[in-house]
């Protein structure tokens, strides 16, 4: 009886039950898992894609020729249409001026023999361009000396420009070839009366770019100047110059195709050896063909003078921004 009663009132023992925690852990454990078996299935798909193809570079003189290609086609494809267009125009009946392939035709002694010499008149176009450079060569060198000189004058000073200013701006709107009677009665010979008429044409345009260019220098370069006590001259190469450079040869270039424009009206009226003569000349003997060559190398030759200016402009301004 006694141990029945102590067996009947001893506890059973409960099963432990699962708690939260063990079941975090093992979905943490579950996770941990899927992490580090997920760079290695990562590492598997990559390793079973195909390597990408790198794009093969251009070679460098392949770049150099298509960047040449698109600054001289265009240009050369323009030109060759105008020259068709031209060729298509003239080939009709009754048309008053030659084709290009009728130009090449006739002219084909003066393209070949440009520097041929008769005497007198009779020579070649080389020396007919030459002639004409010669004068302009002249009257350019002293309207650039004059033209800076005065512009510098007006630019610097307020009381010159009062002065001046009114003076230019009547005298630049005179036309250039009305200056030619006037120079052949004070010259009285038609090739210091032809530089006259290219001196008189491009220093206007000199001086007026000049003395914005000098009206325009920084108060700053100006009071630096002061302090370290530069000359006139010091001045003039160190301040000016750097500051009014892109201004003067903006003139520089705009003088420099007025003295081609004027050269060649002024040879019509003066004579003698000169690409403005040898026009005149060819349209008095109906030779056609010869004027359009010779406006050919007018062309030529004024495009390569103003590329000369521009170029001497650039190496001016960077030595001077270089000192």
């Amino acid at each position: 009886m006694t141990t029945t009663a102590t067996l009947a009132t001893t506890p059973v023992p409960k099963e432990p039950a699962s708690t939260p925690k063990a079941e975090a852990v093992t979905d943490l454990g579950a996770v941990a898992a899927a992490a580090t078996t997920t760079p290695a299935v990562k590492a598997s798909a990559a390793a079973a894609m195909p390597p990408t193809p790198t794009a093969k570079r251009r070679p460098a003189w392949l770049d150099t020729l298509g960047d040449y290609a698109a600054k001289i086609l265009p240009p050369v494809v323009t030109v060759a249409l105008l020259l068709g267009i031209w060729e298509l125009a003239s080939s009709q009946a009754g048309a008053s001026l030659p084709p290009p392939s009728k130009v090449v035709a006739d002219t084909k002694d003066l393209i070949l023999d440009p520097f041929f010499n008769n005497g007198g008149n009779d020579v070649g176009m080389a020396w007919q361009l030459l002639a004409s450079l010669e004068r302009v060569l002249y009257g350019y060198s002293i309207a650039v000396v004059v033209g800076i000189s005065l512009g510098v004058l007006v630019g610097q000073f307020a009381i010159a420009m009062r002065g001046l200013d009114p003076v230019f701006q009547v005298l630049r709107t005179v036309p250039p070839l009305a200056w030619l009677p006037i120079a052949l009665a004070g010259f009285r010979d038609g090739n210091p009366s032809a530089i006259f008429v290219i001196f008189i044409t491009a220093v206007w345009p000199i001086i007026i770019n000049t003395s914005i260019g000098i009206r325009n220098i920084p108060n700053d370069y100006r009071n630096v100047a002061r302090v370290v006590q530069l000359n006139g001259v010091e001045y003039f190469w160190k301040i000016m110059m750097p500051a009014a450079a892109p201004y003067i040869f903006s003139g520089l270039r705009i003088g420099v195709g007025l003295s081609w424009l004027a050269i060649v009206a002024a040879e019509m009226l003066i004579g003698g050896v000169g690409v403005g003569f040898f026009i005149w000349d060819a349209w008095n003997s109906s030779r056609i063909s010869d004027i359009v060559l010779a406006l050919f190398y007018v062309g030529l030759v004024g495009f390569a003078l103003d590329r000369i200016v521009s170029w001497i402009g650039r190496l001016v301004a960077r030595g001077s921004s270089v000192s």
